[in-house]
């Protein structure tokens, strides 16, 4: 992505909930040379901030609802949560959580586009999002499979001042002519069980290893490593407790 660093509207931040929090430390660390530190405070549930080197790139967590899914979510970042919050609503989307603060370091609240992806909104105070983008280990692209692409164009636009490329075969999201992610039209490939959903990618120094180390430590692969015409080498793989990511080569935008 052509983001350095959050800025408002842009991805910030993402966070695996897991039915396993342990087993993903261990997938996670060794896949991507993660430090993780857990939050000890009862009140923070687990919740374990992965690094590199002094950055924060990525959080794990335990699953906090039952009906939360093992899944990777993507936060973006508001100026103001409850606005934000309510400008989803009148655009189409739904509020399911918050908005809410976390101790001081923010306040957040998930929600549902019109297609039905679930992502976070993030209003910064002393913790604006990652500390590092696009380096190995950490976070370089942001997806969103849908089925309704039209209403979420719309939808987006309007929450977050995006604009969106006019690419038929893959409309790329952007802030002031920065791309950062894409939207991908989820067609009869896609297993009708599969719903909408943000996926978030992962630089590496090399695809095709990454991937075959993520399936020796019990992973699995959705996508073989593929060179994108005109793009970076990509592929798409299930952690062990079932979440979907992305990984692409360091320094190539997705």
């Amino acid at each position: 992505m052509k983001l350095d660093r959050p800025v408002t509207g842009g991805p910030c931040w993402t966070e695996l909930g897991t039915s396993d929090p342990e087993a993903a430390k261990e997938f996670y660390a060794a896949l991507f040379g993660w430090r993780l530190e857990t939050d000890p405070r009862q009140e923070a549930g687990g919740y374990t901030v992965a690094h590199l080197g002094d950055a924060s790139v990525a959080a794990i967590s335990p699953l906090y609802q039952q009906s939360q899914p093992v899944a990777w979510n993507v936060s973006f970042a508001v100026t103001d949560a409850d606005v934000a919050a309510e400008t989803v609503g009148t655009a189409g989307g739904t509020v399911v959580l918050g908005p809410m603060d976390v101790f001081d370091v923010g306040r957040f609240a998930v929600a549902f586009d019109p297609g039905g992806a679930a992502f976070q909104l993030w209003q910064a105070r002393t913790f604006p999002g990652a500390g590092l983008f696009n380096a190995p280990g950490s976070l370089g692209w942001v997806e969103l499979l849908t089925r309704a692409p039209e209403q979420v164009a719309a939808f987006y636009t309007t929450v977050f001042g995006w604009t969106l490329s006019a690419s038929e075969q893959y409309p790329q999201w952007g802030i002031d002519g920065a791309d950062f992610g894409g939207l991908l039209a989820m067609d009869d490939k896609f297993p009708p069980e599969v719903p909408s959903h943000w996926l978030p990618y992962f630089a590496v120094e090399a695809v095709d290893t990454t991937a075959d180390a993520a399936v020796a430590a019990g992973g699995s692969l959705l996508m073989e490593p593929t060179s994108v015409p005109d793009g970076p080498r990509i592929a798409v793989l299930k952690d062990p407790q079932g979440a979907v990511f992305g990984i692409h080569v360091a320094g190539e935008e997705g």
